[in-house]
C-alpha cells in the first residue's frame, strides 16, 4: 500500500520568505510521496513555482530559495504509483482566473473526478495531467468566475465532488486550506512567531519549531486576516458523518505524528498490546517487519515480557524496485530491502508482527527469508484485520481479487504463508486503541462499508 501525496502551506505576517519552511515541511513528510515535489509562492502580484522529480532533495536541487520568493506559499510531495512516473502530473497546479492566479496542491483521492473532467473539457478547459487533483484546480476556477467569491467557490467545489481531499489553495497573496466534510484525510494547523502552517502531518511543524495549535476539522475552511485564524463549515458537513482513515494510525503517518488528538506512537503501542492480549504466544523473542510495525512488536514484548529483538534489518536507501519477471530475481528484491540477522534467528521461537498483510506475495518471501536463516518457529501476528476490499479515497491497494484477506480464510492464509500460526488483530480491538468513535472512523477496506457511495468509479488514481 501507498498513500497518496502531503502537501503544506504557509502564512506569513512578515516580509519573510516562506519557501524554505515549505521546503523542509514536505522533507519531513517525505514518506508520503517520493515521485515528486513542488512548490508555489507569491510575490509583488507574481506567482512563482517549481516541479522536479524524485526526493524532494533531488526535486529541488536545480532550484534556490531565491527563486521562490515570497510570504505566502504551498507545497506538495506526491506519491509514486507504477507507470505514471511524469513531471506533468507533479503538483501545486495552477491557473489563471478573472481576479490573478490560483494555485492548488492536493491529498485524497476524487470518485467522481472522471465524470467532471468530461464536463469540464465540455466546457473548454484544458488539462495538462491525468490526475484527479487538475479537475479540482479547473472546478474552482470555474466556480470562482461564478461567484467572485473563495469561499462561495469552496461551497460549490464540496457540492460537486465526492471522495476524500485535503487541500491548500493559494489565490493571489491568500491561502486557503480545507479537509473534507468526512475528515477522511488528516491535516493540522501551526503558528510559530509571525506565520502559520498548515500541513498533512504534525511532524512537518515540528522539524521548523513550529507549534501545533489543533487539527482541521472535518468540512472546515480555514484562512487567514490580520494575524489571526479565520474559519468556515461547509453546509456539505452537517450532513455527514466523520470518517478518518484507519491506515493512517496503522501504517501511513510516522509514529511521531499526532493526528486528530491522538499520538500514532502510542496507537501502535496499544496495537501491540491488543495483539498480546488476543494471541499470548509462547516464544523467545518478538520481532517487527521494519519500520511500522515497530512500535506494535515493542507494545506486545512490554505486555507479554518477551525480550524485543531484530531479526530483519532494513536498507533504507533502496527505492522502488521493479517487477521482477522470475522468483529467483523477486526474492533478490526482497534481500534488497531486508536482509536477515541471522545470529538472532537461528533456533529461536519468533513472534513476527506486521502492520497489515495486502496481497501476501512480501510477507509470504520474509517468512522463507527467516526459515532459510534458520527460524525454528514462526508466529506471524499482524495490527489489523484481514483487508477484503479496495480503498477508493487515495490509498493504491490491490484490487480485490489480489487481496489475499478477500479471497481465503485466515487458515488459508496461513498455509499459503507457511507460518506456525497466524492472527489478525480483531476490529473492535483495533478501534479501541484509537481515541475516537467506532463511527467516526473509515473501515472500508476491513469491512466494506464506505462513508460514501461507491459507483461509476472514475478517479484516474494518480493524485
Amino acid at each position: 500500500m501507498r498513500d497518496k501525496c502531503g502537501i503544506v502551506g504557509l502564512h506569513s505576517n512578515s516580509s519573510e520568505d516562506v519557501s524554505s519552511f515549505i521546503y523542509y515541511g514536505l522533507y519531513a513528510l517525505q514518506h508520503r510521496g517520493q515521485e515528486s515535489a513542488g512548490m508555489a509562492t507569491f510575490n509583488n502580484d507574481q506567482l512563482h513555482h517549481y516541479y522536479g522529480m524524485g526526493l524532494v532533495t533531488d526535486a529541488f536541487k536545480d532550484c534556490s530559495f531565491e527563486e521562490l520568493p515570497g510570504s505566502v506559499g504551498i507545497g506538495h510531495i506526491r506519491y509514486s504509483t507504477t507507470g505514471n512516473s511524469k513531471l506533468e502530473n507533479s503538483q501545486p497546479f495552477i491557473t489563471d482566473f478573472n481576479n490573478g492566479i490560483l494555485a492548488t496542491a492536493h491529498n485524497g483521492d476524487i470518485i467522481n473526478s472522471n465524470s467532471l473532467r468530461k464536463q469540464l473539457i465540455d466546457e473548454g478547459f484544458k488539462f495538462r495531467s491525468t490526475t484527479d487533483s487538475e479537475v479540482i484546480c479547473n472546478l474552482l476556477k470555474r466556480e470562482h468566475e461564478k461567484t467572485g467569491d473563495m469561499i462561495k467557490t469552496i461551497e460549490n467545489l464540496s457540492e460537486l465532488i465526492v471522495g476524500s481531499y485535503s487541500l491548500v489553495i493559494l489565490v493571489n497573496d491568500k491561502l486557503y486550506a480545507l479537509r473534507d466534510p468526512a475528515g477522511m484525510k488528516p491535516l493540522s494547523i501551526a503558528r510559530m512567531d509571525d506565520f502559520f502552517m498548515i500541513a498533512s502531518e504534525s511532524v512537518a511543524f515540528d522539524v521548523i519549531g513550529a507549534n501545533l495549535l489543533r487539527d482541521v476539522e472535518p468540512g472546515e475552511v480555514v484562512y487567514f486576516e490580520n494575524n489571526e485564524i479565520r474559519s468556515h463549515h461547509l453546509k456539505i458537513a452537517e450532513s455527514m458523518r466523520n470518517a478518518h482513515c484507519i491506515f493512517e494510525y496503522v501504517y501511513f503517518a510516522r509514529p511521531d505524528s499526532i493526528i486528530d488528538n491522538n499520538s500514532v506512537y502510542n496507537v501502535r503501542l496499544n496495537i501491540g498490546k491488543k495483539l498480546f492480549e488476543e494471541y499470548p504466544i509462547d516464544a523467545d523473542v518478538v520481532m517487527p517487519v521494519p519500520d511500522s510495525a515497530i512500535p506494535a512488536a515493542i507494545g506486545y514484548a512490554r505486555a507479554s515480557g518477551i525480550d524485543y529483538g531484530e531479526g530483519l534489518i532494513k536498507n533504507r536507501y533502496v527505492g522502488r524496485t521493479f517487477i521482477m519477471p522470475t522468483q529467483g530475481e523477486r526474492e533478490i528484491a526482497v534481500k534488497l530491502k531486508m536482509n536477515p540477522l541471522k545470529s538472532e534467528l537461528e533456533g529461536k521461537r519468533i513472534i513476527l508482527i506486521d502492520d497489515s498483510i495486502v496481497r501476501g506475495t512480501t510477507s509470504k518471501s520474509l517468512i522463507r527469508l527467516l526459515k532459510d536463516s534458520g527460524a525454528k518457529e514462526i508466529h506471524l501476528l499482524v495490527g489489523c484485520p484481514p483487508i477484503i476490499s479496495p480503498c477508493y479515497y487515495g490509498i493504491s491497494m490491490a484490487t480485490k481479487k489480489e487481496l489475499i484477506g478477500a479471497n481465503n480464510t485466515v487458515e488459508e492464509i496461513k498455509e499459503i504463508l507457511d507460518v506456525d500460526s497466524l492472527g489478525y488483530l480483531s476490529l473492535d480491538s483495533l478501534v479501541s486503541t484509537i481515541n475516537l468513535p467506532f463511527e467516526d472512523l473509515c473501515l472500508g477496506c476491513l469491512n466494506e462499508e464506505y462513508p460514501t457511495e461507491i459507483q461509476n468509479i472514475g478517479s484516474y488514481n494518480e493524485c
